[in-house]
């Protein structure tokens, strides 16, 4: 669902189910930061060509 291979949080020997859910409750799913991080360098490149 966040784009995680399968076993990346619950494949963790030793954790709870709470544990598990406190980890991918605290995590960023990459698809949103990439979006983000393209986004906000595609403005950064506008304001960089309208700054001259």
């Amino acid at each position: 669902m966040m784009g995680l291979p399968a076993g990346w949080i619950t494949g963790v020997p030793g954790l709870s189910r709470a544990q598990q859910l406190k980890l991918v409750g605290n995590g960023v799913v990459l698809r949103q930061a990439v979006a983000a991080y393209r986004y906000l360098l595609g403005v950064l490149d506008e304001h960089a060509g309208t700054a001259a």
